[in-house]
């Protein structure tokens, strides 16, 4: 029965998040694009009035790390179901922001979803913990993994077939239906969140031959819908584990995430929209956010199904995996995309470096393909060491890791502003070796600690 209850949670939430975030991931992988088509149009001769994605997309991701050492204390307070509730409703006002964009609203919006996205995030991770044993929270990190990522798939086929006509640029018409489109799929998936069950699997001292059922509802009510704790005592917590050393080696892999996020979320589409070699490029963004989409679902699925086997082996090659994967994406996208991609449109003149007849599109979207598949390798194995190293402090670790994530998740849409793609390129491999190597200590750490029949790492 607690596993029934755990498995309708897993998947009710897992189907939620796909919705909210067909919504918000395909918004972010336009946003860019979108916000110069309109500014462009809009005001041709004033660049003070431009709105710009990039700096929207780093607003968002700097209010959001700051804000994670305040969401364990909301998430501690109101529970993990009324918090992801509340951030599905932050995520929705900043989509319907750009329904009519204007750069106070756009701006505001990014603020107020960066909040919302510490909330959603922490009473997320904490949620899935609650629902899971150690046994299982590798196949549930997977499954939420695999229908979240779903959203970057639909969301992006939505794109593709909405983009198909707008070869010089996105008219207004098409901006304002796709977000109004974006905006009601946002609602929907929080009103999925009003399904979620109480978790069955909180602590419980019963007598396995105690028949009274009295008893033991009068002792599940008694009991809190989470491991609440008061917001100072929280904070506390939050700011204890930081400075711990296993988290100080995670936070080495938790910030190549966020700098990869960046990447895919926002600069590659981008980078592909922006090369005009390739054909009716703005349609290919979506196609582009499509494969990523397929990259992230398999690799959640296999990393989900396999779950019970690669942990016998530890975590790390799957870690590793997902390393090797990205490295040969770089240098694919090194040798495909024009160095100016990111801050422009390229129509020629550029240093394609293997491919002298210029960019190849199936290449393009190979690696699409692989950034997504790389993703779901680093991601899924770090849902599952936090919550089985930190069960007992699950809210203040998941929002540890969303702070670092999305500190350097900011740090990389600024740098974007700047930056030809080669040096972003070797951003992320350096810090991709740092990370590896991060996760790697820890779980060799947790190996040995497990092997010696210790209690899991906690403050």
């Amino acid at each position: 029965m607690a596993n029934d209850v755990g498995m309708w949670n897993v998947l009710v939430m897992g189907f939620s998040f796909m919705f909210m975030f067909t919504a918000f991931q395909t918004t972010s992988m336009i946003e860019p694009t979108v916000l110069q088509n309109f500014t462009s149009k809009e005001y041709p001769e004033k660049p003070e009035k431009h709105i710009n994605g990039y700096i929207s997309q780093g607003i968002i991701y700097a209010v959001f790390a700051l804000a994670n050492w305040l969401a364990p204390s909301f998430v501690g307070i109101f529970g993990p179901r009324v918090s992801m509730i509340v951030g599905g409703i932050c995520y929705a006002l900043f989509i319907a922001s750009l329904i009519e964009p204007m750069a106070w609203s756009v701006y505001t919006g990014s603020v107020i979803i960066g909040y919302g996205a510490s909330v959603i995030w922490t009473g997320q991770g904490t949620f899935l913990t609650m629902n899971s044993t150690p046994e299982t929270i590798s196949r549930n990190s997977g499954i939420f993994w695999a229908l979240l990522q779903c959203s970057l798939l639909f969301g992006n086929m939505y794109v593709y077939f909405q983009f198909k006509t707008q070869v010089g640029g996105i008219s207004d018409t098409v901006r304002r239906t796709v977000y109004t489109v974006f905006t009601t799929v946002c609602g929907l998936g929080i009103c999925l969140l009003f399904l979620l069950r109480r978790p069955s699997s909180l602590p419980l001292e019963v007598n396995e031959n105690d028949n009274d059922e009295r008893e033991l509802s009068q002792n599940i009510r008694q009991l809190p819908s989470t491991e609440r704790r008061g917001a100072l005592e929280s904070l506390k917590v939050a700011v204890r584990l930081f400075f711990t050393k296993d988290m100080f080696f995670l936070s080495l892999c938790f910030a190549y995430t966020g700098l990869e996020l960046t990447f895919f979320s926002g600069v590659y589409g981008t980078c592909v929209g922006n090369t005009l070699l390739f054909p009716n490029s703005k349609r290919q963004i979506g196609l582009v956010g499509m494969l990523i989409g397929c990259g992230e679902i398999i690799g959640g699925l296999i990393f989900g199904i396999f779950g019970k086997r690669s942990n016998k082996f530890g975590r790390e090659p799957i870690v590793l995996f997902g390393a090797l994967v990205h490295w040969i994406c770089f240098l694919l996208i090194f040798f495909n995309i024009p160095e100016r991609a990111p801050s422009g449109p390229v129509s020629g003149g550029e240093n394609y470096h293997v491919f002298p007849k210029g960019p190849n599109l199936p290449v393009a979207l190979l690696c699409g393909f692989l950034l997504g598949l790389g993703d779901s390798s680093f991601n899924t194995q770090i849902y599952a060491i936090l919550g089985s190293l930190y069960e007992k402090d699950s809210a203040p670790a998941f929002a540890l890791f969303k702070f670092v994530q999305s500190l350097t998740a900011a740090i990389g849409f600024f740098y974007s502003l700047r930056l030809n793609l080669p040096w972003q390129l070797l951003i992320l491999v350096v810090s991709s070796l740092f990370g590896t190597l991060g996760f790697f200590q820890v779980e060799w750490k947790a190996r040995r600690v497990a092997n010696q029949g210790y209690a899991p790492i906690s403050s």
